[in-house]
């Protein structure tokens, strides 16, 4: 069984075992990567300028040097004095430090844009991630979202800066140096640029593969950083089960499939350079051989030959270059890939075209034959829901795990959208209420408290940073938080951890509700939001927290009906169906779900106390 539990686990982790996003399987090169980078470079358009600039100064003294050795040598044929060899030696000096300044600008220049538009690319990311709706997340692993937002961002970097601060710095190289070499020579310039179709050819095919190996290769390192993500959220549940060699075993194997990935990309990669070097070696015999013949035979001088060795010696530098930068156009070219298909995910929730202009929620809440399918299933969570909750009134909802609550509430929070029937809030469908004005008058506590690595007063107020710090004290005191805090070293400002770590699950809860009640909703919705507190606890809490829910419309689902007896209107859901509906007594009378559940707890309760 636990073996069959694993290799699901694996599964998930595979990528190849999933469905990638749409943008993922589609064909992508260099002109898409650059139309799609163009509006985050535009901003910085005049610096790049700059920029390009300093690559154009910094080719144009560079390749001076030859030319001045070419005199140099000429000159020593001549007979020359030391004063001119000090000159020309003066020369070289300074043209090496003015083109060493230009160099430094350059990079300075080009790397910082790069590094403005990595900003803003990641935070362009980061804000689209906020807005897809949980039906997104269900079926993405965090550890790939990750390392999107991480490494494949940092891949599009080096596009936008070093790739294309090299592409045009060999490119202005091998254009003068060519330039220069065929003033010398033009029959050993094109002799030394016959092997270049040779070149293009590999350039060409080694592309393709790169990419191919750079896009395998970046989502084995996604299924690699959801694994370690996942293991480090549940350690404690992997420590509890004694789990740690099968975690092991289960990593090992997805960091295998990663290194076998990144080793296809390392070997082809470690043919580029022999490549190269080969291909240089090639054009350096081939100048030295018709060169050193046109010397013997009097058609080219020592001084020009000096230089065009010179020169072939600079497109050492672009032949070279030219592996390294196409590894980064492909990487990048793949991880663009990669954010693209996020980045072009339109939120399923969304403001529309039709939104009224609400300012404020009442909080009436009406369901009219909704029905809900998650998106990729086929069966109807939701069936036939009619429902209408009165502004400033409470419902409570009952039935047993998988029968729909928590999807209930989600709905009207518009956390996802209905698949049949219709929702209204205030008479008006909800998908024409502005998001903005949902999630403001819309709080909900969770079964599952999530608290952020922060202090415990940020975490309350996090919907409203600037309120008062009597408001902060009255939320925790309804909330039930009052002794606890006080307990606490540091007060409001201790340290939570992650996830809320440092607190105990009731704590958690509680300060989520005081979260919610800070937030100041309309409509609040407590999904089981006691479920981690004792009986005793959970009666101060409903003691203090009724006088502040009595203007709202509250929601609420709970395992004990203690908690449930004072909700206005109260129903039983079974599969997705209303199966029951009405006040605590009339379900009580009626005898039904509602009643024999009520009675179960009754007696439990009573030999709790016994016992």
């Amino acid at each position: 069984m636990s073996m069959r539990f694993r290799a699901g686990r694996a599964g998930r982790m595979s990528r190849s075992g999933g469905t990638a996003l749409p943008g993922e399987t589609g064909k992508w090169n260099f002109l898409s990567t650059f139309r799609y980078l163009l509006p985050f470079a535009r901003p910085y358009r005049k610096a790049f300028l700059w920029g390009i600039l300093a690559i154009v100064a910094t080719n144009v003294v560079g390749v001076l040097e030859p030319w001045v050795l070419k005199y140099g040598i000429e000159d020593l044929e001549a007979g020359v004095t030391v004063r001119k060899i000090y000159l020309y030696a003066g020369l070289l000096v300074a043209i090496a430090a003015v083109a060493g300044v230009f160099r430094y600008f350059m990079r300075r220049i080009i790397v910082s844009v790069s590094r403005h538009i990595e900003f803003d690319l990641r935070v362009r990311f980061f804000s689209h991630l906020q807005k897809l709706s949980p039906s997104f997340y269900d079926r993405q692993q965090t550890g790939d979202l990750m390392t999107r937002a991480t490494s494949d961002i940092e891949a599009v970097r080096m596009i936008a800066g070093p790739a294309v601060m090299y592409s045009i710095d060999t490119l202005l190289t091998a254009i003068l140096a060519l330039t220069l070499m065929f003033v010398i020579s033009p029959t050993l310039t094109l002799s030394v640029l016959a092997l270049a179709p040779f070149l293009s050819l590999l350039i060409y095919i080694l592309a393709k593969k790169i990419h191919q190996y750079s896009l395998a290769s970046q989502e084995k390192y996604s299924d690699l950083n959801a694994m370690v993500q996942e293991h480090l959220s549940g350690v404690r549940v992997v420590r509890a089960y004694c789990q740690e060699e099968e975690e092991s075993r289960l990593f090992d194997e997805i960091n295998s499939r990663y290194i076998d990935a990144s080793m296809k990309l390392v070997k082809l990669q470690a043919m580029l350079i022999p490549f190269f070097y080969s291909t240089f070696g090639i054009g350096l015999a081939i100048v030295l051989y018709l060169g050193g013949r046109a010397i013997i035979a009097g058609t080219m001088s020592l001084g020009d030959f000096v230089a065009f060795s010179a020169y072939v010696a600079y497109l050492g530098w672009p032949v070279m270059a030219v592996g390294w930068v196409l590894n980064l156009y492909q990487r990048g070219t793949a991880s663009m890939q990669r954010l693209q298909a996020v980045l072009d995910l339109e939120p399923e929730i969304r403001d529309r075209d039709s939104r009224q202009p609400i300012e404020w929620l009442r909080g009436r809440i009406q369901f009219r034959n909704v029905n809900f399918t998650y998106p990729g299933t086929e069966a109807e969570v939701l069936q036939d829901i009619t429902l209408d909750v009165p502004a400033g009134s409470s419902l409570g909802i009952v039935g047993p795990v998988g029968s729909g609550k928590s999807t209930l509430v989600s709905l009207a929070a518009r956390l996802y959208e209905v698949t049949g029937g219709e929702l209204r809030l205030d008479g008006v469908k909800i998908e024409d209420i502005p998001l903005e004005v949902l999630r403001r008058d819309v709080a909900m506590v969770p079964q599952e408290s999530f608290l952020f690595s922060d202090r415990l007063d940020r975490n309350i107020l996090f919907a409203d940073p600037d309120l008062p710090a009597e408001r902060l004290r009255e939320v925790a005191s309804v909330a039930g938080l009052t002794r606890d805090v006080e307990s606490f070293p540091k007060g409001f400002e201790t340290w939570v951890g992650e996830r809320g770590i440092t607190l105990s699950g009731g704590q958690k809860q509680r300060a989520s509700l005081a979260r919610a009640l800070a937030a100041d909703p309309r409509i609040i919705i407590l999904d089981d939001a006691f479920s981690s507190v004792d009986t005793r606890t959970e009666a101060e809490i409903l003691q203090k927290i009724r006088p502040q829910l009595e203007d709202r419309t509250v929601l609420i689902i709970a395992h004990r009906l203690s908690t449930l007896q004072w909700a206005d209107h109260l129903i039983v859901l079974e599969e997705g169906r209303i199966v029951e509906q009405g006040t605590h007594d009339e379900l009580v009378a009626l005898g039904g779900r509602y009643a024999h559940l009520y009675r179960k707890q009754l007696l439990e309760d009573e030999l709790r106390v016994a016992g």
